[in-house]
């Protein structure tokens, strides 16, 4: 018998349980660790932000789900790595604090045989003085915080409505932040939903961004085949500003927010402030607080961790300059160096390196997105894990590890730019691989499958995946048909 552990519940986490759970006999377990008690589709969120969802339509509970499955499920928060155990049990272990509310502050420790960390992010707001909802700015990236946003924007519209005009302002709360494509959706749904409420011509919307140039989105930008002729995403970005009338400011680093002004540094080293009624920005990601320790109780967290708090695996992390990085730093199989035990996947691994080209201010400021892994690139390297667990524990521990290379991968993003079924719009593009590789291709990607198109169509195509992948994600009946 084997026992399985896996720390997290967002899209990873939760894919390679379900994964596993259908892969394994009866007589493994498959664990998940989590402080939260509902799962949520995290890419809706930007429409509960601007009132078009409820907080229920992007939740669900957990426990029901994992106990259909004969998953167990632990409500806690996970503070340390055990990877070597003690004297007295040499099996890995994790140390959890509880969450649930009958047992809030309780202590434990789970034993594994196979560990995945799959923990996400740390929001990371008080990187920014004054960020978040604990300050002067929403944020979309929670449902509960998309709730509090969207009843600000509400007392928005309402000014707007009585003839009050309104400057808002919607990006990046840090020069570090990755998920500008949650931001480029909000802000384009705050448009939207503003030109429906006919109240557009009163608003100034501003969008504040670390991207050195619009269509970045922290991969590089890309380049688009379009019936023969090249184009790229950032020209094919700005026209969409253009055409909305919101203002861009990129290269923007936040340095602190106050009562309703926001001061940054931008690229060419100006320090300027916007005053704003309303505005959402991002919080940077950085992993959260988890130690190791060895068998003696000793603090070996660096030796799993990298400084910013994500796992290291299978990459090469070696300090090389930017025209020195290649699509082989990249990991394969996600398996912690020196521990075949161990896995990150999604967002807890490290990466190598950005993908975007690092700038800094003449001061020094790193102004510069960091790689995305969400989304598809989370479930589908969770599921290639969950496989390569599966196979060690039907066939032996040597069984090869099955691989999800980020420079071989491909990935699909529908941005929405407003929704509505017969006015709704969203851009959706492709990219193949998401980590540019230029030995192979020119533009660093496939350029037959990288494209962007952006139409009602899209819309369609967002609102039938939110609905497919909280399927998915129920477990119900043929849910591993749907694609990562």
């Amino acid at each position: 018998m084997s026992d399985v552990v896996v720390l997290g519940a967002g899209i990873a986490g939760h894919t390679a349980a379900l994964h596993l759970s259908r892969q394994l006999g009866k007589e493994h377990t498959v664990t998940v660790v989590s402080p939260n008690s509902y799962w949520n589709w995290i890419p809706s969120n930007i429409w509960v932000g601007v009132g078009k969802m409820k907080r229920g339509q992007v939740i669900f509970p957990l426990d029901p789900i994992y106990r259909r499955k004969g998953i167990s499920f632990e409500q806690a928060q996970a503070v340390a790595i055990r990877p070597y155990g003690e004297a007295d049990d040499l099996r890995g272990a994790v140390d959890i604090v509880r969450t649930d509310s009958a047992r809030a502050g309780q202590t434990d420790r789970i034993r594994y045989d196979y560990l995945i960390n799959a923990t996400g992010p740390k929001l990371r707001f008080s990187a920014t003085e004054g960020l978040g909802p604990g300050g002067f700015t929403a944020s979309v990236y929670t449902a509960d915080h998309a709730v509090e946003a969207a009843a600000q924007f509400r007392q928005i519209v309402g000014k707007l409505k009585r003839g009050e005009p309104q400057t808002i302002i919607v990006g990046m709360g840090h020069g570090t932040c990755t998920c500008e494509g949650a931001a480029f959706e909000y802000v384009f749904n705050v448009d939207s939903e503003l030109r429906e409420a006919g109240v557009r011509d009163r608003a100034r919307i501003i969008y504040l961004t670390n991207e050195a140039e619009l269509g970045d989105f922290g991969v590089g930008g890309m380049v688009f085949d379009e019936q023969g002729y090249q184009t790229t995403s950032k020209l094919w970005t700005e026209s969409l500003f253009r055409e909305r009338g919101v203002e861009a400011v990129t290269g923007v680093h936040v340095e602190r927010v106050e009562p309703n002004v926001v001061h940054f540094e931008t690229l060419d080293g100006e320090h300027r402030q916007l005053e704003f009624d309303y505005a959402m920005l991002l919080p940077p990601f950085g992993g959260v607080d988890l130690a190791a320790y060895d068998r003696n109780g000793n603090d070996i967290t660096p030796e799993l961790f990298a400084p910013s708090g994500f796992m290291k695996v299978d990459a090469d992390y070696s300090a090389k300059p930017y025209e020195q990085w290649s699509a082989e730093d990249w990991p394969r199989t996600y398996q912690c160096p020196g521990h075949d035990n161990i896995f990150a996947v999604g967002i807890a691994f490290a990466p190598p390196h950005q993908i975007s080209k690092p700038r800094r201010s003449p001061r020094g400021t790193l102004i510069a997105p960091a790689p995305p892994r969400t989304g598809m690139p989370s479930g589908v390297i969770a599921k290639t894990v969950a496989l390569t667990i599966a196979d060690r524990i039907r066939h032996g521990g040597t069984a090869p590890a099955h691989d999800a290379s980020m420079a071989e991968m491909g990935a699909a993003c529908v941005a929405s730019a407003g929704a509505g079924l017969r006015s709704g719009s969203a851009a959706a593009m492709t990219m193949m691989p998401i980590v540019p590789d230029y030995s192979k291709y020119p533009t660093g990607r496939d350029i037959k499958d990288t494209r962007g198109e952006l139409g009602l169509h899209g819309h369609w195509v967002k609102l039938m995946l939110h609905y497919l992948f909280i399927y998915k994600a129920k477990g119900l009946p043929g849910w591993f048909l749907i694609p990562e």
